[in-house]
């Protein structure tokens, strides 16, 4: 056997059987096929189960630990717990163990309840009622029991439980109605079709006695591919095989519309259907401030080994003495006498290492997850997040990204639900040159007094007359909307009548729906389609009726639809409608000049727009046509190219109408929403699998783009006139000849001193731009580069026609360019979960499109409206708090464990603590803990108002700015004074016997009293105090519950201090600390040694503070000092723009204005100090 025979096999059964078999056999209600036809090989498959959950029952524990354990940290206090368990250290193993085991503990519950609520929303899916044909009957069973291959029925307004393809329908025509807008975004219904042979099987009966297998391929993520065939057995000998295509699968997540039932059969099941396939896989996502942290650590890690291994050398050079190294009351046992010196010094170094550990905060842990986990409510308790309509307001899925949300420089959302209503509204129609405007109507709900036509222009001519009713006449015919008898939508009744037997429209294309809907009210009634006959219903309440003899279907690439009907008086209408770049080429005559104005006119409001134009046929004209199309649709080979030909043969030489307006109603304040992200320095990229005219339509009215913004377009249709090499490399040198080497992140987004770019990419292009390099080639491998440089330089950026696995491409691409900028997809739909799931932060909207983007994603909220506040106040009061909680954390265990460190160089190295055991275990649980707890809780260092009127301010905090490496240095240079001071603050005035006798006369007893863990308490209650202190400084916001935490932590130390030093404790072997704070406070000295210490360690911090403030203000410190001037009220009348930087424009153009400015600064820093600690 040869090696490729071997590795064939490994790829088999390691890879798993859908890498290697190219298609599979369905064998349609587990029927074998009848003998001698083929041979049946039955196939396993999984079952229909969806998992979107992280842990089972079995491997949590496991999984959950190695996932803990792979922070720093915690593996850190690992090690450092199983040091102190075998080798003899300072301190006991509890020190370590119990706060590591609290961390971890903390983190598994309310990792371990997250991944049970996606559990239990699997559930929920899982155990819907399916219903399935078996004998002959129609049998329930929960989905999770589907098999591939059983024949399912799906009624009205039901949801497909796995990929089907469809047998039969409740239609004589063996067509079905579908809206798949969890899947692509589009709630518009779609049209697909039965197998031909099938289609007649109508009863559970008749459908048993299919017999047939199915051939296809294997499970691929493509939404919009399939193939495969059919093979129906009936009496005679060969099968008769049947094409299969994407008309004929429909997929889970879409749902039948407009069709009392279906039958169809399983193919793809749980994970395998095309849906599962398009979700990414869940990874642990970790947020910008912990990478930080991760970092810090390393840097105190090696700060600690330092330490230890400082203390660890001089230790051996002070023990070179032999009286140092084994004086008289400290003998070596013989054991000991023995050990190898090297033994001994690793002890030792380990020793050092247990002895200095507290300098890696262990609570910091415990602190930043209680603080995400309580800190996540304020999300979900906000009243302006709460929907009124949908009854919810915004849920927190995932905790671990709170302080991500004020980090965001890209925002990827999706179009469809997401930025719009998915709405569409008629609003205007202009016949040659005159504009019709009629009352809102939208979507078959009749707005208040809809009665009227309102006419702007006057009144047309005669011939005019005759060319208006033409064009309505058309926009009743030029369709393919179905008209359905009228039905209860959420207890509302739809229907295009008042006070009629009513029915509503349904279509494939909304707008189309709006432009029946418009000309309704404009006078002219789409009927029905019956009999292959249209009818329609004129002003003069009279039905005619047109013979639909050929439709010409919509595309992309011609961007226009045709129809050719027949009137009752046998003459031939070419009805036309489509974008204006198509119609107008086309156009022979007509008042072009006119509509075009008001196209663009409309184009600019942001409104869809489509001209209609028209032709007569002659019999000899309408044979050609048919001979035309007939011959393409024969055709077995390029059939779509035949008929691109043929359409282009007959759609010309049109008489233009006139144009229609509709809009795509966006959710409220979804423009607001986009100019205030763009104010705040983020990147709004739109990712949609609508149409390009559709989406650039919504983007120009979301604000996405401006009047004055050049687009540029990256589409399928200019690739085919040129290369993509060409065109990549056009818009490159578009986009750099004004920018130069500069990119927009430079600019502010909204200044007009530069041309605004906006960029339109079709999925198509986007696959091709991302194809790997082929080997040889020269140019392949720079397109990912180039379309990046690109990007950076346009302002807002549309891809269109996106399957969901390229929207999580897309982010990736972004995420991973050299900038590793952080990243937000919003959507609603199931298509938008790879996106949401990809990106650094996902958010699901709980719109009309089920909740799948809301369950995969780490928030959700009800509008789009509400991202605003979610980023620009949540999102920044997040980050300014965790970043205050991280560098404080450092900073007191800095001041913590230095004086530590320089007590070694006064007690012989001897491994000697200088606290006591409590304190040592106390400081980071107790006696520091609720302070800055709290302070990370509800700190707010600016007004929320002003927050969300001026979301500039959201650029101070933008690229970690507050976690640094210069501010870590500086926090870290602080604490290291702040333990300089008190050690030798307290060292020097202890060493006076004078000062520290209080004046009694035995001073040599007072001296004795006044020893180790005297010296050691006084250090500790300077250090207590002064970090306390310090958070004191640096809150804003005061309430009641600050006061009674940071004075309550103080007065708790004191008072604990005095119980455990004031009381014999029975359950201790002994109690050095008896006594020892009475005796220390019972000197006036003492007492003025710690106010002192506490003054001179925080000067330096004001003094910095004073002098930044008045010198070199932030933006943010400006409205700080503003704001308390005007006692909290500065959002009620202060404009915030003249708080701003002001530009300098030359040093000495602007010396009296800064000296003013400067005197200004000074002012308000007075009134600050004055008030910023008065509640």
């Amino acid at each position: 056997m040869d090696f490729s025979t071997i590795r064939n096999l490994i790829s088999r059964y390691c890879a798993g059987e859908e890498n290697w078999v190219d298609s599979r056999t369905v064998y349609i209600g587990h029927k074998v096929p009848p003998p001698g036809t083929e041979a049946y090989i039955p196939q396993r498959y999984p079952d229909n189960r969806i998992v979107s959950s992280k842990y089972t029952f079995w491997n949590f524990i496991p999984k959950n630990l190695f996932e803990q354990f792979r922070r720093i940290a915690n593996f850190y206090f690992l090690i450092i717990f199983l040091v102190q368990l075998i080798i003899d250290t300072p301190t006991s193993p509890i020190t370590s163990g119990l706060p590591l085991f609290f961390v971890i503990t903390v983190t598994a519950i309310k990792q371990g309840y997250e991944d049970w609520l996606r559990h239990k929303a699997d559930n929920a899916i899982n155990q819907c009622p399916v219903h399935v044909v078996q004998h002959g009957k129609v049998v329930r069973k929960q989905s999770r029991k589907l098999q591939v291959g059983d024949v399912v029925l799906v009624k009205e307004d039901e949801t497909f439980p796995c990929d089907l393809i469809l047998l039969s329908t409740s239609r004589d025509d063996g067509t079905c109605f579908v809206t798949t807008a969890s899947l692509d975004g589009e709630s518009s219904h779609k049209t697909y079709y039965a197998v031909q042979d099938t289609k007649a099987f109508n009863t559970e009966e008749e459908v048993d006695t299919i017999q047939a297998t199915i051939e296809c391929e294997q499970p691929q993520p493509d939404l919009y591919k399939f193939v495969g065939r059919i093979n129906i057995y009936l009496d005679r000998d060969e099968p008769i095989a049947r094409p299969l295509g994407s008309e004929n699968l429909l997929l889970r997540g879409a749902t039948l519309k407009n069709t009392e039932y279906i039958y169809a059969v399983a193919i793809y099941t749980g994970m395998e259907t095309k849906m599962a396939l398009n979700y990414q896989s869940k990874s642990q996502k970790r947020s910008a401030v912990e990478k930080s942290m991760n970092a810090y650590l390393i840097v105190y890690l090696c700060i600690l080994i330092s330490k230890a291994l400082i203390n660890t050398v001089f230790k051996y050079v002070w023990q070179a003495d032999p009286n140092r190294d084994e004086p008289w009351y400290n003998q070596k046992t013989e054991t000991e006498r023995q050990r190898h010196i090297l033994i001994r010094a690793f002890t030792d170094f380990l020793a050092f290492m247990v002895l200095f550990n507290y300098i890696i905060p262990v609570s910091m842990y415990v602190t930043v997850e209680m603080q995400k986990f309580l800190g996540s409510y304020f999300i979900s308790w906000d009243d302006e997040m709460f929907d009124e309509e949908l009854g919810e307001g915004a849920l927190v899925n995932t905790s671990d990204l709170n302080e991500e949300l004020g980090q965001v420089e890209y925002v990827f959302t999706d179009k469809t639900g997401t930025l719009t209503e998915n709405n569409m509204e008629f609003i205007e129609c202009c016949v040659d040159g005159h504009v019709y405007v009629p009352h809102a109507i939208c979507n078959g709900q009749i707005m208040s007094g809809a009665s009227s036509i309102d006419m702007i222009d006057s009144s047309p001519s005669a011939e005019g007359k005759e060319h208006e009713e033409l064009f309505f006449r058309a926009l009743c015919l030029c369709h393919t909307v179905q008209v359905k008898e009228e039905e209860t939508v959420d207890g509302i009744k739809r229907g295009i009548h008042q006070g009629k037997a009513t029915s509503f429209y349904i279509s494939s294309s909304p707008d189309e729906v709006a432009l029946v809907e418009g000309m309704k009210r404009l006078g002219f009634t789409y009927l029905r389609l019956k009999d292959n006959h249209m009818e329609i219903l004129n002003r003069e309440d009279e039905i005619e009726r047109f013979e639909l003899l050929e439709v010409l279907n919509f595309d992309s690439v011609r961007r226009r639809m045709s129809v050719i009907v027949r009137s009752n008086s046998g003459e031939l209408y070419l009805f036309c409608k489509g974008a204006d770049s198509s119609i107008f080429p086309r156009v022979i005559s007509g008042k072009v000049d006119q509509v075009r104005a008001r196209v663009e006119h409309n184009a600019v409001e942001g409104l869809r727009t489509l001209c209609v134009a028209y032709k007569r046929l002659s019999r000899e004209e309408y044979e050609q046509v048919c001979h035309l199309l007939s011959s393409a649709k024969l055709a077995l080979q390029d059939r779509d190219k035949k008929l691109a030909e043929a359409y282009d043969v007959i759609e010309r030489d049109f008489i233009l109408l006139g144009a229609t307006a509709v809009e795509d109603r966006l959710q409220d304040k979804a423009a607001d929403t986009i100019e205030s992200l763009h104010k705040a320095g983020m990147k709004v990229w739109v990712l949609t699998g609508d149409k390009m005219e559709t989406a650039a339509a919504t983007c120009y009215a979301s604000k996405l783009f401006r009047r004055n913004t050049q687009i540029l377009e990256l589409t399928t249709k200019r690739t085919e006139e040129q290369s993509l090499h060409d065109v990549l490399f056009d818009l490159s040198r578009t986009v750099l000849r004004q920018h130069g080497s500069m990119t927009r992140d430079t600019f502010s987004g909204l200044s007009s001193d530069f041309q605004d770019y906006g960029l339109i990419i079709d999925g198509a292009t986007l696959s091709a731009v991302m194809k790997p390099a082929q080997e040889g080639s020269g140019t392949g491998g720079n397109y990912k580069e180039i379309f990046l440089e690109i990007c950076r330089n346009c302002s807002a950026v549309l891809c269109c026609r996106m399957a969901p696995l390229q929207k999580a491409q897309i982010v990736k691409l972004i995420k991973a360019s050299k900038e590793h900028p952080i990243t937000l997809a919003i959507g609603d739909g199931a298509n938008d979960v790879s996106m949401i799931l990809e990106a650094h932060v996902g958010i699901g909207i709980m719109g009309k499109e089920g909740r799948q983007a809301a369950r995969n994603s780490d928030y959700a909220i009800p509008k789009f409206k509400h991202l605003k506040k979610m980023l620009l106040v949540h999102g920044h009061y997040y980050y300014i708090r965790i970043s205050e909680l991280v560098q404080y954390f450092f900073y007191k265990n800095v001041c913590f464990i230095f004086p530590q460190f320089l007590y070694q160089f006064f007690c012989g190295f001897s491994q000697q603590p200088l606290y006591d055991t409590a304190y040592l275990t106390l400081y980071n649980i107790s006696f520091t803990s609720l302070p800055i707890l709290l302070y990370s809780l509800i700190e707010q260092h600016i007004n929320m108002d002003i927050l969300k009127r001026d979301p500039s301010l959201y650029r101070d905090i933008a690229k970690n700015s507050l976690l640094q490496w210069p501010i870590f240095v500086y926090w870290t240079f602080l604490g290291v004074f702040d333990a300089v001071v008190f050690f030798f603050g307290a060292f020097f005035l202890f060493d006076n016997t004078t000062f520290t006798s209080n004046g009694q006369l035995m001073a040599t007893n007072t001296q004795m009293m006044f020893g180790n863990w005297t010296f050691g308490t006084l250090v500790f209650t300077v250090l207590v105090f002064t970090v306390t202190l310090k958070l004191a400084l640096d809150t804003h916001y005061w309430t009641w519950i600050n006061h009674f935490v940071i004075w309550g932590s103080l007065l708790f130390y004191v008072i604990f201090s005095l119980l455990w030093g004031g009381i014999i404790w029975p359950f201790l072997n002994y109690q050095r600390m008896y006594y020892v704070f009475m005796q220390m406070l019972a000197s006036g000295p003492a007492w003025l040694s710690i106010i002192l210490l506490i003054m001179v360690s925080l000067l330096p911090d004001v003094v910095k503070k004073v002098l930044c403030r008045a010198l070199w203000p932030t933006t943010t410190e400006r409205i700080q000092n503003a704001d308390k001037l005007y006692k909290g009220h500065l959002s009620e009348f202060t404009p915030l723009s003249s708080l701003h930087a002001p530009p300098v424009h030359g040093r000495g153009h602007n010396e009296g204005q800064n000296h003013t400015h400067r005197r200004t600064n000074w002012c308000c820093l007075c009134a600050n100090l004055f008030l910023r600690n008065t509640p």
